[in-house]
Protein backbone atom coordinates (compact mmCIF):
# COMPACT_ATOMS: atom_id res chain seq x y z
CA UNK A 1 0.00 0.00 0.00
CA UNK A 2 1.36 3.48 -1.08
CA UNK A 3 1.85 6.26 1.80
CA UNK A 4 -0.77 8.20 -0.67
CA UNK A 5 -3.58 5.46 0.32
CA UNK A 6 -3.04 6.04 4.39
CA UNK A 7 -6.17 8.12 4.85
CA UNK A 8 -5.63 7.74 8.53
CA UNK A 9 -3.71 5.93 11.37
CA UNK A 10 -6.42 3.36 11.44
CA UNK A 11 -5.51 2.46 7.77
CA UNK A 12 -1.92 2.71 8.44
CA UNK A 13 -1.74 0.02 11.45
CA UNK A 14 -2.54 -3.16 9.37
CA UNK A 15 0.23 -2.46 7.00
CA UNK A 16 2.47 -1.79 10.10
CA UNK A 17 1.59 -4.74 11.58
CA UNK A 18 2.43 -6.59 8.64
CA UNK A 19 5.86 -5.24 8.41
CA UNK A 20 6.92 -6.95 12.11
CA UNK A 21 5.49 -10.66 11.58
CA UNK A 22 9.09 -11.77 12.85
CA UNK A 23 8.79 -12.22 16.69
CA UNK A 24 12.60 -10.73 17.28
CA UNK A 25 11.93 -8.05 15.77
CA UNK A 26 9.07 -7.00 17.42
CA UNK A 27 10.92 -8.10 20.70
CA UNK A 28 14.24 -5.73 18.90
CA UNK A 29 11.64 -3.10 18.56
CA UNK A 30 10.29 -3.28 22.53
CA UNK A 31 13.71 -3.11 23.87
CA UNK A 32 14.25 -0.48 21.86
CA UNK A 33 11.14 1.18 23.09
CA UNK A 34 11.87 0.00 26.39
CA UNK A 35 15.30 2.04 26.29
CA UNK A 36 14.17 5.04 25.59
CA UNK A 37 11.56 5.30 28.21
CA UNK A 38 14.79 4.86 30.25
CA UNK A 39 16.64 7.31 28.18
CA UNK A 40 13.69 9.78 29.42
CA UNK A 41 13.78 8.67 33.01
CA UNK A 42 17.47 8.80 33.71
CA UNK A 43 17.71 12.50 32.01
CA UNK A 44 14.61 14.04 33.84
CA UNK A 45 15.97 11.82 36.94
CA UNK A 46 19.78 13.56 36.14
CA UNK A 47 18.69 17.18 35.01
CA UNK A 48 21.25 16.13 32.24
CA UNK A 49 18.82 16.79 28.80
CA UNK A 50 22.20 15.58 27.06
CA UNK A 51 21.01 12.00 27.24
CA UNK A 52 17.80 12.82 25.22
CA UNK A 53 20.24 12.39 22.14
CA UNK A 54 20.31 8.69 22.41
CA UNK A 55 16.93 8.45 22.69
CA UNK A 56 16.46 8.15 18.96
CA UNK A 57 20.16 5.81 18.33
CA UNK A 58 18.52 2.71 20.82
CA UNK A 59 14.95 3.28 19.30
CA UNK A 60 15.48 3.04 16.07
CA UNK A 61 18.91 1.36 15.95
CA UNK A 62 17.16 -2.10 17.68
CA UNK A 63 14.33 -1.59 15.48
CA UNK A 64 16.16 -0.82 12.53
CA UNK A 65 18.33 -4.03 13.21
CA UNK A 66 14.74 -6.13 13.09
CA UNK A 67 13.75 -5.00 9.71
CA UNK A 68 16.89 -5.09 8.26
CA UNK A 69 18.66 -8.42 9.90
CA UNK A 70 14.95 -10.29 10.65
CA UNK A 71 12.28 -9.03 8.47
CA UNK A 72 14.21 -8.25 5.14
CA UNK A 73 12.75 -5.24 4.75
CA UNK A 74 12.75 -1.68 4.90
CA UNK A 75 11.63 0.13 8.67
CA UNK A 76 8.51 2.18 7.92
CA UNK A 77 10.24 4.77 9.33
CA UNK A 78 11.32 6.19 5.88
CA UNK A 79 8.15 6.48 4.53
CA UNK A 80 5.77 7.27 7.18
CA UNK A 81 7.57 8.49 10.08
CA UNK A 82 4.50 9.68 12.17
CA UNK A 83 2.61 7.00 11.41
CA UNK A 84 5.23 4.36 12.18
CA UNK A 85 6.69 6.24 15.44
CA UNK A 86 3.08 6.21 16.79
CA UNK A 87 3.01 2.08 15.30
CA UNK A 88 5.81 1.69 17.61
CA UNK A 89 3.67 2.92 20.88
CA UNK A 90 0.43 1.58 20.28
CA UNK A 91 2.46 -2.00 19.53
CA UNK A 92 4.28 -1.70 22.43
CA UNK A 93 1.57 -1.03 24.86
CA UNK A 94 -0.59 -3.90 23.19
CA UNK A 95 2.20 -6.04 23.85
CA UNK A 96 2.21 -5.05 27.68
CA UNK A 97 -1.59 -5.64 28.15
CA UNK A 98 -1.69 -8.99 26.52
CA UNK A 99 -3.14 -7.62 23.68
CA UNK A 100 -0.13 -8.71 21.37
CA UNK A 101 2.01 -11.42 21.29
CA UNK A 102 5.99 -10.15 21.74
Amino acid sequence: MAMAEFRSFREFYPYYLGEHRHPVCRRLHLLGSTLVLAVVLVAILTADWRWLLLAPVVGYGFAWIGHFVFEKNRPATFRHPLYSLLGDWVMYWQVLTGRRRP
